[in-house]
């Protein structure tokens, strides 16, 4: 089975007007999902470069993150790190609290999810204002991980989200 190009990943992706609300283009990753090829193609992409051994752990947002960084730490061997919403992880957390345009949003993750120095990627299906990413970059500096980089399948470039990670190494695979 060859690996499909980064286009062909591209021209699978749904475009949803108005979704959630008017004027928004909706990127609908869920026919890259439907398809084996083109979803374990994403992922090719997503991981060039990485090797098991090159990171401890892979974290990833609440929720369709989820889906790409736990596909990732399997294929890596490694443990994944939930970063969800405030009030649904089970255990202690730490929290960062983000603006939204209509508000604030807060994320968590386990203060035992990461060990000081351990090596971490993060992964999410999707980059726009950055607000998330931002909170979650900063949930795993407190943790004191050696954040080796921030992945995204898409990229929303004139929405500038990557200001909003600092100097961190950012990889998007598709970008618009």
């Amino acid at each position: 089975m060859n690996s499909p190009s980064v286009t062909e990943i591209e021209q699978a992706i749904r475009n949803v007007p108005d979704f959630p609300k008017p004027g928004i283009q909706f990127k609908d990753i869920t026919p890259v999902l439907a398809d084996g090829r083109l979803f374990a193609g994403a992922m090719d992409h997503l991981l060039a470069g990485l090797t098991q051994g090159s990171v401890d752990k892979v974290a990833g947002i609440d929720a369709r993150g989820f889906i790409f960084a736990a596909a990732a730490a399997a294929r890596l061997g490694i443990g994944f790190v939930p970063i969800r919403k405030k009030g649904k992880l089970p255990f202690n957390t730490v929290e960062e609290s983000y603006e939204l345009e209509y508000g604030s949003a807060t994320v968590a993750v386990h203060i035992d999810a990461v060990r000081p120095g351990e090596r971490v990627i993060l992964l999410d299906d999707l980059l726009a204002t950055g607000g998330t990413a931002g909170a979650a970059v900063a949930l795993l500096n407190r943790l004191g991980a050696n954040l080796v980089g921030v992945r995204f399948l898409i990229e929303l470039g004139f929405l500038n989200g990557r200001e909003k990670l600092g100097g961190n190494e950012i990889l998007s695979v598709i970008r618009y």
